[in-house]
């Protein structure tokens, strides 16, 4: 097994309004200017905006901002700027982040050139009821039962006055294009799906009802080990290496307890992002600190960004809803770990 070493808590909530109940789930990116960290800050009554903290070297915060960087502006997002991820393509940095209306949760995107200011684009996945969803996936040959399972909700129709929808989140770009399309994953529960697209205005309605028609065909990775056995979901922007996209994701499994949430690794095809090359058997890890037991989800490890020093790695994830920490692993040994675990390998 390839060895994990938790480095500890990095950020924890202030007597500040915007971040008195909580921070997790952190984007991260360096450039010359250092190292940025964009997290979801908790305030009273579960409203979340993304706070900004620099780092001074990977374990070391310099700086934090008192308000919000990004703050909830619109109809879309009225509750909740949730879960940011960033990556860079070409010269314009990508921050996605869920939209939550209060009873939506849907990925949205903003862009900056410079990190400091953003322009909110709005969402980019589909506003589409289940009913739409399940007529229009009942045409894909043996559909995982827990697509409709999932996204049912209760078979709640509206809920205060609005239209309940397909929860789609998890969105994250690669950080190029490849074969000269923008290449993003996302997530209907349970699996994790992608998007190849040359241009965002091409995620029109039509286009989705298009993706859905043939779901089985932009599924990049499905639940497979007892450690991811409920559903799994997107973690980090996927790493480039020579031997494939690097992707940290998070599995979920069930206990008497209550769900735990475990962070997780696959390699994909670099010119076939949707083929999977390799995977770990078992979590890369899972919660075993108090950290990480308990707080205000207990049992949790959700890996959102990460940070390559040299041959070290160091994933930053929430812990327990409430917390941000930070792991590391040699880059180099996961890889060999993970190619030892490849689908090849399996046959």
């Amino acid at each position: 097994m390839v060895e994990v070493k938790k480095e500890g808590v990095l950020l924890q909530k202030t007597n500040l309004d915007f971040e008195s109940d909580g921070v997790l789930n952190p984007a991260v990116i360096a450039d010359s200017n250092g190292i940025h960290i964009f997290y979801r800050a908790v305030g009273k009554g579960n409203y979340s905006t993304v706070g900004y903290c620099k780092l001074k070297s990977p374990l070391i915060v310099e700086e934090r901002m008192t308000e919000p960087l990004l703050s909830r502006e619109f109809g879309y997002e009225s509750h909740g700027v949730e879960d940011p991820r960033v990556t860079k393509i070409d010269d314009l940095y990508y921050l996605t982040y869920t939209a939550y209306d209060g009873v939506n949760a849907l990925g949205a995107l903003a862009v900056s050139k410079d990190l400091k200011h953003f322009d909110k684009l709005g969402l980019i996945v589909p506003q589409m009821s289940y009913e739409a969803f399940s007529n229009l996936t009942e045409s894909n040959k043996e559909i995982n039962a827990k697509y409709l399972r999932f996204n049912i909700h209760g078979g709640i129709h509206k809920h205060e006055g609005k239209e309940v929808l397909l929860w789609d989140k998890n969105v994250i770009f690669f950080p190029r294009r490849i074969n000269g399309k923008l290449h993003f994953l996302h997530r209907v529960k349970p699996d994790i799906q992608i998007v190849a697209v040359h241009d965002l205005s091409e995620l029109t309605p039509e286009f989705w009802e298009h993706y859905f028609l043939n779901l089985n065909e932009g599924i990049v990775l499905t639940s497979k080990y007892p450690h991811e056995v409920s559903y799994i979901g997107g973690g980090c922007p996927p790493i480039e290496t020579e031997y494939g996209w690097l992707l940290i994701y998070h599995g979920v499994y069930d206990t008497i307890g209550g769900y735990v949430y475990t962070a997780c690794a696959a390699l994909l095809d670099l010119q076939n992002p949707q083929k999977e090359i390799a995977r770990l058997p078992y979590s890369l890890f899972e919660p075993e600190y108090d950290w990480e037991l308990a707080g205000e989800v207990n049992n949790v490890c959700f890996p959102t960004g990460t940070l390559l020093t040299g041959d070290v790695l160091y994933i930053y994830y929430g812990a327990a809803d409430e917390q941000i920490a930070c792991a590391s692993v040699s880059i180099s040994a996961l890889i060999k770990e993970l190619l030892v675990n490849s689908i090849e390998n399996e046959n």
